[in-house]
């Protein structure tokens, strides 16, 4: 499925032709929802908060393109998607360590509690370890949020929350996730690197900022630009089908998440800056 902010970098396209982009974006949404890439499971409404024991750690297996067989591990929880229905604290922090370096998004429930609460579940459960920002544009986003591990994609792709009220505006450095249309947020988020305050009356809802390390996330490789099929990126739905193998074939300079971590619960701040690696050329 192809989600995102539904628009392009202002940098580079008029406002017009954004606005057009993001009734294409929705078309072009349900259209890859639909194609029979992989079988999804049965669809899980998002209802109550329902509690079920942890699961451990589950495993699958990818072949490199050299042939050799690679082992990755998931939480098999995240394969039961309509257990992990915690609520999340008031305020709480969760740290990024990336290929690039580390950040840390502080996240404040009160401004969007469906939001705070599927992030919290997601990051509690490493569903966003090893996964790559596949969609970085400079001066506007930094997108990621599809799983590494097909069997994780599946069990998540019709797990949809309703849009939470927009409090805050969209400011550098507040995180978001992405959708591709009403009531469609799953497990896409994005980082906004400017601020994009037109987002914010098209329902985009912040639900946390980066209180440390921006200049991190502003260094993460952005060399293919805008994904398939408006760019030489990546392409959502085949991430999805295929996982990282897929990216690493094809687009192997995009760093990714080696894991998070939820920390605890602290006041926001300003952003602080933190050491990263310096990006390829």
């Amino acid at each position: 499925m192809w989600k995102g902010t539904s628009m392009r970098n202002s940098h580079h396209e008029g406002g017009s032709w954004a606005i057009l982009a993001i009734v294409l974006t929705g078309f072009l949404a349900t259209a890859a929802w639909a194609r029979p890439q992989v079988q999804p499971q049965k669809p899980v409404q998002p209802v109550q908060p329902t509690t079920g024991a942890p699961a451990s750690p589950g495993a699958t297996k990818k072949t490199s393109a050299s042939g050799a067989t690679v082992a990755r591990t998931y939480d098999r929880a995240l394969l039961r998607p309509v257990l992990l229905k915690d609520k999340a604290p008031d305020q709480y922090q969760a740290k990024f360590t990336t290929t690039r370096g580390d950040f840390t998004v502080t996240v404040t429930r009160a401004w969007a509690p469906l939001g705070a609460d599927r992030f919290y579940n997601l990051v509690k459960h490493h569903f966003y370890d090893n996964a790559s920002f596949f969609r970085v544009l400079p001066g506007f986003v930094v997108q990621f949020g599809i799983s590494a591990y097909p069997p994780v994609s599946v069990a998540w792709r019709k797990t949809e929350i309703k849009d939470d009220p927009v409090t805050q505006s969209n400011q550098r450095g507040y995180l978001v996730f992405a959708t591709a249309g009403k009531d469609t947020r799953t497990t896409q988020v994005f980082i906004n690197l400017a601020d994009n305050k037109r987002l914010d009356s098209m329902g985009f809802s912040p639900f946390g900022q980066v209180t440390e390390g921006m200049n991190v996330v502003e260094m993460m490789y952005e060399g293919y630009g805008e994904g398939a099929p408006q760019g030489a990126g990546p392409d959502q739905s085949q991430i999805e089908a295929q996982g990282k193998p897929y990216l690493d074939k094809g687009w192997p300079k995009l760093d990714y998440i080696k894991t998070t971590t939820l920390l605890t619960t602290t006041p926001a701040t300003a952003s602080k800056p933190a050491s990263a690696v310096k990006k390829p050329q």
